[in-house]
């Protein structure tokens, strides 16, 4: 007999995978969802948690070790706004996150696959941005980066060929916004980060 594995401290266990969130049964309090898309060791997370203690924050993650990390890391900050799912980003977005539910998402660092065989695998492109239009409240925001040139030229297309979405400036320390723990290794290594930033409107 397969054993269940119980659940980390603040991690979201879904009760049906097919059906959308009831969001407030999981969290303590009304306030504005952000979704953190990958979140790998949880940094960016938790650092925006406690600047922005009347939101609650979502992390996605697929790895379960990174997912420990995460809940273990809200658990010793005392954070009680911070759910992880132990999920792939794109079908929480496309069957779990309820239609009009999320007010800003980001998506930071992913795996750009720079090969031309696999770029069919990367994360942005149509059918994520349908998904994103889809969670986003009305003015709802998505926020990107990446250090890889080639792909945000591709995802600078792919938005630019969308109409749900319009691009927004985006001015360094417009508000507060901390480093992934890749772009802190990334910087320190001499690359550079590029961010696209874009709202809903449909």
């Amino acid at each position: 007999m397969t054993s269940v594995r119980p659940p980390e401290p603040n991690e979201l266990v879904p009760l049906d995978y097919f059906s959308p969130l009831d969001l407030a049964s999981y969290f303590n309090k009304d306030g504005p969802l952000e979704v953190d898309l990958g979140c790998g060791d949880g940094r960016f997370t938790l650092e925006m948690a406690e600047n922005y203690p009347e939101r609650n924050f979502l992390a996605v993650e697929r790895l379960l070790g990174r997912v420990r990390k995460v809940c273990r890391g809200a658990e010793r900050r005392g954070l009680e706004n911070v759910r992880v799912l132990r999920l792939e980003s794109l079908y929480t977005l496309e069957w779990l996150l309820p239609e009009g539910s999320v007010d800003r998402l980001h998506l930071l660092c992913p795996d750009p696959w720079p090969k031309v065989k696999h770029h069919r695998r990367r994360l942005f492109q149509r059918p994520f941005l349908q998904a994103v239009q889809r969670v986003l409240k009305q003015k709802g925001e998505l926020l990107f980066k990446t250090d890889h040139e080639e792909y945000f030229e591709w995802c600078e297309e792919h938005l630019g060929e969308f109409s749900g979405l319009e691009r927004l400036s985006w001015e360094e320390d417009e508000f507060f916004y901390p480093k992934t723990d890749f772009q802190i290794q990334w910087e320190a290594e001499g690359k550079h980060l590029q961010g696209l930033r874009a709202r809903r409107v449909v």
